[in-house]
């Protein structure tokens, strides 16, 4: 009799790959979403994310599922910060703030007049 087993990695990725996608419809539904239904697909991912860790595989599927990058990101947030977030989009707002804080501080106060009484 032959048997095929499975890699336990590929079956958890299969399953993973199906809750991120369930994940990313029940975010962008237009038809409103029980909390207990949204919260235990989270629970299930959450869990499928812990068991992949590892495989290098992972990092390509949250490419694919914002939502499911998101979770992975939140839970993980005390040990990586936001690991997963463009900085580029950090960094240019950063820029744009000093920049507008600099011309400021540059321009004269508009709203003190010399005008005395």
């Amino acid at each position: 009799m032959n048997t095929t087993k499975t890699n336990p990695s590929t079956s958890s990725l299969t399953v993973t790959h199906v809750l991120a996608e369930l994940l990313e419809r029940l975010e962008h539904s237009a038809i409103a979403v029980g909390p207990d239904q949204y919260r235990s697909v989270a629970l299930h991912l959450v869990n499928e994310l812990h068991e992949l860790e590892s495989d290098p595989a992972l990092h390509t599927l949250l490419d694919s599922y914002p939502a499911a990058s998101e979770l992975y990101e939140n839970v993980n947030y005390r040990y990586a910060g936001l690991c997963r977030s463009p900085l580029d989009w950090a960094l240019g707002a950063e820029q744009q703030a000093r920049q507008a804080i600099e011309r400021a501080m540059r321009q004269p106060n508009q709203g003190d007049t010399d005008v005395q009484i």
